[in-house]
């Protein structure tokens, strides 16, 4: 912890916890608001502290109370305060007694459902953990507000407005009196790093935005365990103490769904070594999965894939963008897959998280332009951590287009403008999270499967997709003359494709493809589209529309 140098006067100073490096547990942490000011004594004392003394030191506030007399303290009791005459939000100490003695048996409903999470693990439920009640806050989060009322009934919650609470408040009210009738609480979530080194989990579930339920981790605990912001840290946390306004990690339980010690022997991301996509992600589900037999075949999509959906409006960019996710969490369990939308209507995201079984992070169009930035950096921050973990990562954005424009309202202008007002600084970041999309040889991958506008009326966006076009090594062109014909996909085969797919498909694969893309090649785009949908609906899957051309007419499996 940096000491406090003379003459600043910060307004809120988080103190370090005294942590226990062989078990990784807090024993204290202790928050001072409003720094009273200090003399110079105290200035000079505290300056000569170093080394570890110096690490462990706790700050605290200097303010004059009358002299008391305090019988001695036992080593390793943590000494009750004098000043707990008056009950406080966090001190339940009323004229000496313990309230919580008085409070009745815990009565939990039984209809509360248990999500799964992305790797199909069932989330810890509301049970007993050595006698004690056990709560997961992200469990909580997943309630709609009329489930989060009747758990609150539950607990004896009486508030006159409670109608008029928020959601997280209602959370962090359930959270208090959960620690106050003894029982424990477990959280994850994404690990946002402060300037002032310590930091925060961030929810999944509220897209990364901060709130009253994120939960505190200390420098210390980020030293221990080399942390890094974008890290999914997973473990039991404890209720503020008196003065502190947010829950703290009490013990961590796992990184990244590994171990704690995984984490700090792990290789940075841009020390890894990239490779071309070797191995297929196969989107073929079922007979009807008409986009995804096709993508399958003419532009195959690998582990590590930097792909982009050149998409003019309303020709079923969405809809592709579901099934391709569909199809991924189908066949694919062991993929981690985050939708990510920017700048998107409030329904769609709706509808994406209804359809999708995967973690949807959006950032509406109500939203402003910094507010896109922060999600798309803690997104792509995860995703480098899990990566660094050996984990396949697959985002799907929606769209860089939108992305870009964001970028260019927030970052300082260079004065030099291109073509369509776009800033020459703008572009520089949207490309850095494009580009991280890379085949790992170390193991892992990180794959993102982008979508671009055009044919939008605007100049700036034909400028974005000009500097986006050669950065992918995957492309599907959407056709608007093919979706006006009401032909779903409205792919134009000709224009689309993969590069290096052979190290994607066999031999034979390959050599069909080839004779196919001939074939077709002197046909008008709409004709190859109907001709394809035609015989693949035909087929039983695209083992048997490849092993047709044998005959020249598919459909005989």
């Amino acid at each position: 912890m940096a000491l406090l140098r003379r003459g600043r006067k910060p307004k809120v100073v988080e103190a370090e916890d005294v942590l226990d490096e062989e078990t990784g547990t807090v024993s204290s942490v202790e928050t001072v608001e409003k720094l009273s000011q200090r003399t110079e004594t105290q200035e000079t004392a505290e300056e000569n502290e170093s080394g570890e003394k110096a690490a462990r030191m706790v700050v605290r506030a200097r303010v004059k109370k009358p002299p008391m007399s305090r019988a001695p303290v036992p080593k390793g009791v943590v000494p009750k305060p004098a000043h707990n005459e008056t009950p406080s939000l966090f001190n339940t100490q009323v004229n000496g007694s313990a309230e919580t003695n008085s409070l009745p048996p815990l009565s939990l409903p039984k209809n509360l459902p248990s999500m799964p999470d992305i790797y199909g693990r069932p989330e810890p439920r509301l049970d007993q953990d050595n006698g004690k009640p056990r709560l997961t806050i992200n469990e909580l989060i997943r309630l709609n507000m009329m489930d989060l009322r009747e758990l609150a009934a539950c607990y004896n919650i009486s508030h006159d407005d409670m109608v008029a609470l928020k959601k997280q408040e209602i959370i962090f009210s359930i959270m208090k009196a959960h620690t106050e009738r003894g029982g424990i609480i477990y959280a994850y979530g994404s690990l946002e790093i402060l300037p002032d080194s310590y930091g925060f989990l961030r929810s999944p579930q509220n897209s990364y935005l901060p709130g009253p339920d994120d939960i505190y981790i200390s420098p210390s605990q980020i030293r221990l365990f080399a942390l890094k912001t974008g890290d999914t840290v997973y473990g039991q946390i404890r209720s503020p103490k008196e003065g502190e306004r947010f829950f703290a990690m009490l013990r961590v339980e796992t990184v990244n769904y590994d171990d704690p010690t995984v984490a700090q022997n792990r290789i940075p991301f841009d020390n890894l070594t990239p490779l071309y996509p070797h191995q297929k992600l196969d989107l073929e589900t079922s007979t009807e999965g008409v986009s995804e037999r096709i993508i399958n075949l003419f532009c195959p999509i690998g582990k590590g894939q930097r792909a982009l959906i050149v998409a003019p409006p309303r020709t079923g960019k969405t809809i592709m963008m579901q099934k391709i996710a569909n199809a991924i969490t189908k066949n694919h369990p062991e993929v981690y897959l985050i939708v990510l939308l920017i700048d998107e209507r409030p329904e769609e995201v709706t509808d994406m998280e209804r359809t999708v079984r995967a973690e949807v992070v959006s950032s509406t169009f109500d939203e402003q332009a910094s507010r896109h930035v922060q999600v798309t950096e803690m997104v792509l921050e995860k995703a480098k951590r899990l990566v660094e973990h050996k984990k396949d990562v697959v985002i799907l954005l929606d769209s860089i287009t939108r992305l870009a424009r964001a970028y260019n309202q927030t970052v300082p202008t260079s004065g030099k403008i291109l073509s369509g007002g776009v800033d020459s600084n703008a572009l520089h970041k949207p490309k850095r999270f494009f580009g991280a999309a890379r085949n790992i040889e170390e193991g892992g991958s990180l794959t993102i499967i982008s979508t671009a506008l055009i044919e939008t009326g605007s100049r700036m966006d034909e400028v974005i997709f000009e500097e986006f076009k050669g950065t992918g090594n995957m492309e599907i062109n959407l056709d608007r003359r093919i979706s006006d014909r009401r032909l779903f996909p409205a792919i134009n085969i000709k224009k689309s494709g993969t590069r290096k797919e052979e190290l994607l498909l066999t031999e034979e694969e390959l050599q069909k493809i080839w004779i196919l893309r001939k074939v077709i090649n002197p046909m008008d785009d709409i004709e190859i589209i109907e001709l394809l949908v035609d015989k693949m609906k035909k087929s039983k899957n695209n083992e048997a529309f490849l092993r047709s051309m044998n005959t020249g007419a598919a459909g005989v499996d």
